[in-house]
Parts: structure tokens; sequence; C-alpha cells
């Protein structure tokens, strides 16, 4: 038996320590500074919202720890001794592990802007960025976010649930369109619009001004335009949290570096979740994947590898997911922002301009390389199985309706693609009778 101490409880963290309970005997200890129990981060929006408590942020009882002799220890970590297989402790305390899982997660982007260290300038990631955001709240009167990913659009949805106005500071043309399609991206923009929000495209942040009492009064765009605020959300991304391991002798470039096992170039040192960064990234990843259900594919691989099952990391097709205030998004597989030389994508919108489909296909194999859903839902084992098995897009066509997630009495929306398709190839179009077949209606 082997004491694995875990540095971080986010849900790669955990994941990975319930994977090893359900294999093995192994003593665990998990060090987190931010909670006492496990939390859903995904979840923190909505306790700011009112429509979670605090303790339902927990998805495992206070009793599963013990009950699993998995080890809590709230503190921080703040030196790592490789040599001595020893950890410093904030509170002077030293930890000696056998196997140490640094799994440490994000912090928020910061990019050297005047005032940002000001009392009301923070991003949206921990627990104890909530809690700074709610004792903030009652002298915000008008909310500033700075840069257009998902959080940015937590943080709006969260603050005009409160009735304060907000201001998005968005760097491109359109929303999120350095990930998202033209038309996907137009969409969300013109969705983000339509809530009231201030949104400000083409417009970057230059500095944030103080008040006399050393709080944001105001902020200052490349434009010269001030904006009063008393809050500034910084949504310009995250990075891995590995500072703690600077001078440790862990190999470091924006994250821990590991290999496809998650090892570490110090044995018995491995990372997973956000602060891992891939050395030889699998097909189609990036070297870094701050994504949760990433973070838990990690924790169920590794798991295996500690218990005497090693096996190379394969995380399957892509996924991710998200909602941008009442429209929900997801992705399957590889599905550029634009169509590659080689590839053909085809777009449906509805009337509405809040429901999409997109399938991305090779033009010479016609297989199916992934799918954009826009306030519509796929099931992910249906989408991940015809992408795995090179689907040629006409079978996909043929049999779209297996993938509809939504209820039986949601309008469905297949026959429509199809007659999308079948425009656009009217030399090969996939016939009306396979289609009532397999539609039950024309």
């Amino acid at each position: 038996m082997k004491k694995i101490v875990i540095i971080g409880n986010g849900i790669a963290g955990v994941t990975l320590a319930q994977h090893v309970r359900r294999l093995s005997n192994h003593q665990l200890l998990i060090i987190s500074a931010e909670t006492d129990y496990f939390i859903s981060r995904t979840a923190l929006m909505y306790v700011y919202m009112g429509h979670l408590r605090a303790d339902q942020l927990k998805p495992l009882e206070d009793w599963y720890w013990p009950e699993n002799q998995i080890e809590l220890k709230r503190d921080y970590v703040t030196q790592v001794n490789p040599s001595q297989k020893l950890l410093q402790l904030q509170s002077g305390e030293t930890v000696v592990y056998d196997i140490l899982v640094i799994a440490s997660g994000s912090k928020s982007n910061t990019f050297n802007w005047p005032g940002q260290e000001l009392a009301g300038v923070q991003g949206l990631y921990s627990w104890q960025d909530l809690e700074t955001m709610e004792a903030a709240t009652p002298r915000i009167k008008r909310a500033v976010i700075v840069g257009g990913g998902l959080i940015g659009i937590e943080l709006a949805e969260m603050f005009l649930s409160r009735c304060i106005p907000v201001t998005f500071l968005v760097r491109e043309k359109s929303f999120w369109n350095s990930v998202l399609p033209a038309e996907e991206s137009k969409m969300v923009t013109r969705h983000i619009q339509s809530h009231h929000v201030d949104l400000r495209l083409e417009t970057e942040l230059a500095a944030i001004l103080p008040n006399e009492t050393g709080q944001v009064r105001a902020v200052v765009t490349k434009n010269n335009e001030e904006i009063a605020t008393e809050f500034v959300g910084l949504a310009v991304g995250v990075h891995p949290n590995v500072d703690f391991l600077k001078n440790s002798g862990i190999a470091l470039d924006r994250g821990v570096l590991v290999n496809e096992y998650f090892e570490t170039n110090v044995p018995d040192v491995y990372a997973i979740g956000d602060c891992a960064q891939y050395q030889n990234p699998p097909v189609g990843r990036k070297p870094v994947e701050p994504l949760w259900y990433a973070g838990r594919q990690h924790g169920e691989a590794l798991a295996h590898n500690l218990c005497g099952q090693k096996t190379a990391y394969k995380p399957g097709v892509w996924f991710n997911s998200a909602k941008f205030f009442d429209i929900e998004y997801q992705v399957y597989g590889e599905v550029n922002k634009q169509p590659q030389p080689d590839e053909e994508h085809l777009y449906w919108e509805h009337p509405n301009g809040k429901k999409s489909i997109r399938i991305c296909f090779d033009k010479a194999s016609n297989r199916v390389k992934g799918f954009n859903l826009m306030g519509i839902r796929y099931r992910h084992d249906v989408c991940a199985h015809w992408i795995e098995n090179n689907t040629p897009i006409q079978e996909v066509l043929k049999n779209l309706r297996e993938a509809n997630f939504d209820p039986e009495f949601f309008k469905r929306y297949e026959p429509e693609l199809l007659r999308q398709y079948n425009q656009l190839h009217p030399s090969a179009p996939v016939t009306a009778s396979k289609a009532k077949k397999l539609f039950g209606f024309w």
C-alpha cells in the first residue's frame, strides 16, 4: 500500500481518488485550500443567482470521504521537495508522500493592465472568487466585463440576475469568433445584445482607474473612452496554477509537462487536469486543456496507471458544452471556424436565429468530422460513434434522429437539415422515401 497525495480537490483530483479507491487500498490524501469538500465549480454562478444553495454545490455527501477512507486537508502547498518526497504547507505542517499527483487547476489571466490589482477587479474561477464578488455586489451600480469567453457570459448573466447593468468589452468583431464559425458567433452576439447587455465589439481595455479608497471607479478603453464602474470582471482565459512548483525540479512550461501516462520528469510525480501540459498532445488536442470533461478523463486514466494497469491516455472524440444565456451549445469532434480546403460544412439555422446545426465532413471520403449545435441537443455517444467510425455524411443524415436528445414532444429539425443537404447536392440526394421511413414524416 502506498500513500498517494493529491494537490487540488477539483474534478481531476477527486475523480482520480474515486477510481483509485475502487481499484486499490492505497492511502489517499487530498490537499486543497479552496473548500472543505469538493464542489462543482461549473455551478458557482447558480449560487449567486439564487438557483442553488452553497451546500448544493457538493456532488458527494460529507460522509462519502471517511466512508471511503479518503483523507481531506484544507491548506496551501507552498513548496514541493521531490528528492525527499516532502510537501511544505502554509500552516507550517509537512506532508510526506510515496506518489504525488499535481491537480492544482488554473488561475485567471491578467495582462499587466494598470489598476488590475485594485479592489473590485477579479475573475471567476474559485469559491473565494464567488465570495469576493458577493461581498462587492451591494456597491456595484454597473459592471464591466473584459474578454469574450465563456466565463464572461456567466458573469454577465449573474449580474443581470441582480438587475446590475453590464458593459461587455470584446476585442473581436463578433463574440467568440476565435472559436465559433461566423454564423454561430453572430447568433451569440445577437443573443447577448437581446439581453440588453452593452456589448462593445472591437474594444480593448487600456487601464483601470481607482477611487480615493483604492477601489475601482472606472475603466479606460484603447479608444480613450472612460466607463464608470465599481466592478471589473476579467474573463480573458486562465493559465495553469503552477507557480508554487518553481525551483522544485519538476519540469514546467505553461503547465506541468507530462507524457501520455501523465508522468512528469520526476519519478512518482504526476500531473492531471488544467495544470497538466502534454509534451506531445494527442491528435486533435491542445497541450493544455482547461476543461471539466478533460479533467474527469485524466483522473480516471491516471487511476488505472497508478493501480498497475498502465495504459496510455486516449481522450477520444473532442467534446465541449456551454450556455450563452438560454442558448445551449455543444461541439463534438473537429469543427473549424472556417471550412478547410478539404472539408465541407453543412449548416442549417432556424428562422428565429436561436437554433442551428452544423456538420463538418470530408469532401473526398464524405466521412463526418464534427458537429456544432446551438439550441439543440444531440447524444454524445451517437455523435462520437459516427466520428470514430468515419461514418459518411449521407448515412448520418439518414439516421440523424438517433442522435436527437430533446424530449419527445419537442419539434424536430432533421428533415430541414436533410433538405438543406439535398439542395446543395442535387446530383446525389438522400431520397425522400428513405427519410420518410427513418423520420416517420416528411
